[in-house]
C-alpha cells in the first residue's frame, strides 16, 4: 500500500489491524470540509453574523483571517462579524488545526458559503434552506487582491487579551469547581509503573482534600496514575507531599546512552539502507571520494508553550458531560472521553476555548480524560492543570535526529547527493500509537512526519534520501513543521558546505540549483532586503532556505557576532516569504517573526536533559527558550503574486535555525555539528 493510501485508510486500522489481546486507539478522524459544510459556520440572525469558527484559535490568528474573508465576501466591516468557538455537534466535524491548512483549506469553502448567504440575503430568502455553490476563487470577492494600503485587520480576542478576560481554560469556574491532579512516577510514561504505597491517612488529614481517585482507566501509556481531587489549586500540592508515593517502575535495563546508541545514523548504515525512501534518483555510487562529508545531530526539544494545558469537565444535569478544552482537535477529544466512559458521542458536549500556544503538541487526548474521568468519580466539576513539569514529563516532544549528509560536485554543480538520518515517531507518535501498531506503521508507511522537509529543493542527478526510525523511552510525536525543521538545518548546513567546496557564492550556488522558481524569487527578496554584511573580526553572515509541503517558500538571511569565550550573538534576522496569497500580512508577518524565533532556540538553546528513564528537565531553567534580549532585529519581506494560499504557519522553520548556523560557520570557519551550539566548541576555533 502507498503511504497515501495507507493514511487515507487508517480509519479503516480497526479492522486491518485487529490483534488479538491488543488494544486499539482511537484514531483522529480527519474529513475534507465542503462549501455545504462551511454553511454551518456562518450564522446570521436579526442583522447579525456570527462566525461559527471551524479551526483552533491558538494565537496563529486564524479567528482574524477567517473573519475577514466572511466580511470581505458578505460585504460587511469585519467588526460586524462576531466569531464564536462552537461546540462539538453545533457543526459538522473539522479536523485537527495542523499543518498550516487553515487558509488553504478552509478560506474556500467558507466564502462559498458566505457567498451563498450573501445572495440569499440579497433576495430577501431568510429561511436558511438553500445550498451553496462550489465558485471558484476567482470570481470570489474575498480573493481578489487588496491594496497594500490596506489597514491592518481588527484582531479577534486582542481587547480579551490585553484586559485579561477569560478566553482560556483556565478562566473556566462553573459553581463547585473542584481542582485534580494524576500523579505518576517520575520517569517516562513510556515505562512501566506503578503506585507502590502511599500514606492515604496523611493526605486526607489536609485541609481542602476531597478524593483520592483509583481507576485503571488514568493510566497513560505504560505509566498507572493516582488521581488527587482538593478544593483549592494550592491544597493539590499539600496532598501530593503528604500522600508521599512510592512508585515502582521499570527502567528496561535503559542507560544513559540509550536515545544516541538507537539513533546513531552511522550505526544503522553499517547494518544496511535506512529502509524508508524520501527520494530516489538516478544511481548515487558509494565508492569515490565524496566532496562533503557531514553528521549532523539535533537533539530532543519541547513545544514550549506558554499555557500548560487544562480541561475542565462538568457533569451535565441529563447525564452528559461538559468539557472545555484547549486543544487542536476537539472532536478527537470526545471520541476518546465517550469511549472511555462508555458514553455515546452526542452525550460529550466539548466545548474548545482559545489555545495558549499549542505547536502539534495539544493534539492527543491527555489532560482531557483525566479532568472527564476525576469528575466521573467525585460527580462534580473538576479542573485539571498540568504543572510545568507534567509538561516536560508526561508530553511528547521533537524528536532528536542524526544525519549523514554526503555530496559530490564537478565544475561547481552537484551531480550527487546522499542524505540518511534516524529519528523517531511523528505522526505516529508513542504518546498514542502502542509499540506493536507502531511496528505495523513502520512496515507499511514509514513515517511522513518524520520525512517532511527531507526532499532536496535543489537540482541534483542522482539522490538518495533515506530514513530510519526508532521508538525510544520518551514520547515524540508532532512540534511545529514536524520533520521540516531539522531536516531544514541539516540539508542547508550540507549545502552552504557545498558552495564552499565549489569555491561560490552560499547564494549564487542555490540559485544554480532551485528548481522552484518562487523559492529563487524568495531567495533574492531576502538578500536584496539585507543590508551589507558584517565585517567585524568574528562576524559572519549565512543564508539557508527552503519550501514547505511543496507550497509554501522562504529564504532567511542571519547576521553573527561570536565572541571569543564562543558566545553567539545573532544581531539580525530576515527573511522573505512566499506562501500565496495573503488574506491578512500582517498575522502572516507575525507568523514569520515567530518561526525567526523557533529558528534562534533551535540554533542556541533548544534542548531537553533526557535520562534513561525519562526527561529530566522540569523548567524553562532546564529547557531554555529564547528570552526578549536573545531576539535581534527582524525583518521580513511578503511575497504576494497571486498563487492560491500555501500555508504560513511552519515555512520559515526550514530555513532559519540553517541561517544561523552557516553565520557562525562564516564568522568562525567552524561548522557546527551538533546542536544547540556549544560556546565551548567555539571558543576553541
Amino acid at each position: 500500500m502507498k503511504r497515501r493510501g495507507f493514511l487515507a485508510a487508517s480509519a479503516g486500522l480497526a479492522v486491518s489491524f485487529a490483534v488479538p489481546g491488543c488494544t486499539l486507539p482511537v484514531f483522529p478522524k480527519r474529513p475534507t470540509s465542503s462549501h455545504e459544510d462551511a454553511l454551518g459556520w456562518i450564522h446570521h440572525e436579526e442583522g447579525r453574523f456570527t462566525l461559527r469558527l471551524p479551526r483552533a484559535e491558538m494565537g496563529q490568528q486564524i479567528a482574524t483571517a477567517l473573519r475577514q474573508v466572511a466580511a470581505d465576501e458578505l460585504g460587511v466591516d469585519a467588526r460586524a462579524v462576531s466569531v464564536a468557538l462552537p461546540a462539538t455537534g453545533v457543526t459538522a466535524r473539522v479536523r485537527a488545526t495542523v499543518g498550516s491548512e487553515s487558509v488553504r483549506d478552509f478560506a474556500l469553502p467558507l466564502a462559498q458559503a458566505c457567498a451563498t448567504l450573501r445572495d440569499a440575503l440579497a433576495r430577501g430568502d431568510t429561511d436558511g434552506r438553500f445550498s451553496a455553490e462550489p465558485l471558484p476563487a476567482s470570481s470570489l470577492r474575498a480573493f481578489r487582491r487588496r491594496p497594500p494600503a490596506r489597514a491592518p485587520l481588527p484582531l479577534v480576542h486582542g481587547h480579551e487579551i490585553v484586559t485579561g478576560a477569560p478566553l482560556y481554560v483556565a478562566d473556566i469556574r462553573p459553581a463547585g469547581l473542584l481542582f485534580g491532579r494524576v500523579l505518576r512516577a517520575p520517569t517516562s510514561p513510556e515505562l512501566p509503573s506503578q503506585p507502590l504505597a502511599w500514606n492515604e491517612a496523611a493526605a486526607r488529614a489536609e485541609p481542602g482534600f476531597v478524593a483520592l481517585v483509583r481507576d485503571k482507566r488514568l493510566r497513560q501509556a505504560q505509566a498507572d496514575g493516582l488521581g488527587i481531587v482538593a478544593r483549592t489549586p494550592g491544597a493539590l500540592d499539600r496532598i501530593e507531599a503528604a500522600l508521599a508515593v512510592r512508585w515502582l517502575c521499570d527502567s528496561g535495563g535503559r542507560d544513559d546512552t540509550t536515545v544516541a546508541r538507537l539513533l546513531d545514523i552511522d550505526a544503522h548504515r553499517a547494518r544496511g539502507r535506512p529502509p524508508h525512501e524520501v527520494l530516489d534518483e538516478g544511481r548515487v555510487d558509494d565508492g569515490p571520494a565524496w566532496d562533503v562529508d557531514l553528521r549532523i545531530d539535533i537533539p530532543f526539544a519541547a513545544h514550549a508553550a506558554i499555557e500548560p494545558r487544562a480541561a475542565v469537565a462538568v457533569p451535565g444535569t441529563d447525564g452528559a458531560l461538559d468539557l472545555w478544552v484547549g486543544s487542536q482537535d476537539a472532536w478527537y477529544q470526545r471520541d476518546v472521553v465517550s469511549k472511555t466512559l462508555g458514553l455515546d458521542a452526542d452525550r460529550v458536549r466539548v466545548h474548545p476555548c482559545r489555545v495558549g500556544g499549542a505547536f502539534g503538541g495539544k493534539t492527543i487526548c491527555t489532560v482531557e480524560l483525566e479532568a472527564a474521568l476525576l469528575c466521573e468519580s467525585v460527580h462534580a466539576p473538576v479542573k485539571v492543570q498540568w504543572t510545568r513539569a507534567q509538561e516536560f514529563r508526561q508530553g511528547f516532544h521533537r524528536p532528536p535526529s542524526s544525519h549523514r549528509l554526503r555530496a559530490r560536485l564537478r565544475e561547481g554543480r552537484l551531480v550527487d547527493w546522499q542524505h540518511h538520518f534516524a529519528s523517531s515517531h511523528i505522526l505516529f507518535t508513542s504518546a498514542g500509537v502502542p509499540a506493536w501498531l507502531q511496528r505495523i506503521t513502520d512496515t507499511v508507511a514509514g513515517d511522513p512526519g518524520v520525512a517532511r522537509g527531507a526532499a532536496l529543493p535543489y537540482r541534483v542527478p542522482n539522490a538518495d534520501v533515506r530514513f530510519a526510525l526508532a521508538r525510544l523511552p520518551v514520547f515524540t510525536g508532532p512540534w511545529r513543521g514536524l520533520g521540516a525543521g531539522p531536516n531544514g538545518l541539516a540539508i542547508e548546513s550540507a549545502i552552504d558546505e557545498c558552495a564552499r567546496a565549489a569555491g561560490l557564492d552560499p547564494v549564487d550556488f542555490r540559485l544554480a540549483h532551485i528548481t522552484e522558481p518562487r523559492l529563487a524569487r524568495a531567495l533574492r527578496a531576502a538578500v536584496a532586503d539585507a543590508p551589507a554584511a558584517p565585517t567585524a573580526t568574528r562576524s559572519g553572515r549565512g543564508v539557508a532556505c527552503g519550501t514547505y509541503k511543496q507550497l509554501s517558500h522562504a529564504a532567511v538571511v542571519a547576521d553573527v557576532q561570536v565572541a571569543l569565550d564562543g558566545s553567539v550573538r545573532v544581531t539580525r534576522l530576515g527573511c522573505a516569504h512566499d506562501c500565496g496569497h495573503l488574506i491578512d500580512p500582517d498575522t502572516v508577518r507575525a507568523q514569520c517573526e515567530g518561526n525567526l524565533v523557533w529558528g534562534l532556540g533551535m540554533a542556541l538553546s533548544d534542548a531537553l536533559v533526557v535520562a534513561a528513564d525519562g526527561v529530566g528537565s522540569d523548567s524553562f531553567a532546564s529547557a531554555p527558550i529564547p528570552r526578549m534580549t536573545d531576539l535581534p532585529p527582524l525583518a521580513v519581506v511578503l511575497i504576494d503574486e497571486g498563487e492560491a494560499p500555501g500555508g504560513a504557519g511552519e515555512t520559515v522553520i526550514v530555513a532559519a535555525a540553517a541561517a544561523i548556523a552557516n553565520a557562525v560557520r562564516a564568522a568562525t570557519g567552524h561548522r557546527v555539528t551538533r546542536f544547540p551550539i556549544d560556546p565551548a566548541v567555539l571558543a576553541q576555533t
